[in-house]
């Protein structure tokens, strides 16, 4: 009986007329308009979520750029008290390597250190020139050509001495040649200064 019911509904709306909605039975009517509600509802859901979708593609792209960003600033304040500590120590030995260099009074005396040292080892000073300055940043390189004599004992003591002295002071260009029942030394002491707060900005001022 079931079966001839849906039979018979089945060529009930077959035999509709699209053009005459109104002269339908009401349950062609009730189905009619559930068709209709559902398929409103199910367009309207698929515009919405189409917009509420792409919204949560780019919250999810903004995420992992905020991670990122987050892991970067998370590394960098790890390493910041390193970095700190790191910039400490370079300050520190910048500033006891400055106390290396002699001001542009205390190079007379520098000189006369060197030359003291050679003296003091029973050396005999033939050359000793000073030469021009070369200034490189906020230093000054002070060349100076000696030439002395003596036994290779008291030469090997000068360049020690030399190296110790309390001032940078390093011999360049170093050559030993027989002289006699001596030794003949020529070499380049060179030794530096740092400019003082008048020559930094008059070098600034010339290279603008």
């Amino acid at each position: 009986m079931n079966l001839d019911n849906l039979k018979r509904s089945l060529t009930d709306l077959k035999n509709l007329n699209p053009k005459t909605p109104g002269a339908w039975p009401w349950s062609a009517k009730i189905m009619a308009f559930l068709v209709l509600f559902i398929a409103v509802v199910v367009a309207g859901a698929l515009f919405i979520w189409q917009d509420q979708w792409a919204n949560l593609t780019k919250a999810q792209q903004e995420e992992g750029q905020l991670k990122e960003t987050f892991l970067v600033k998370k590394r960098q304040a790890i390493n910041l008290d390193l970095i700190k500590k790191q910039l400490i120590e370079t300050q520190e030995s910048f500033g006891a390597l400055l106390k290396q260099l002699p001001s542009k009074s205390e190079m007379d005396a520098l000189l006369t250190d060197i030359n003291q040292a050679g003296l003091g080892r029973g050396l005999q000073f033939e050359l000793f020139r000073p030469g021009a300055e070369k200034m490189e940043g906020a230093f000054a390189e002070q060349p100076i050509t000696i030439k002395v004599t003596g036994n290779y004992d008291d030469i090997g003591k000068f360049s020690s001495d030399i190296a110790m002295l309390p001032r940078i002071v390093t011999l360049n260009d170093i050559s030993i040649t027989p002289s006699g029942n001596t030794l003949s030394m020529n070499a380049t002491a060179k030794t530096f200064r740092y400019l003082d707060e008048a020559e930094v900005a008059a070098r600034k001022g010339a290279g603008k």
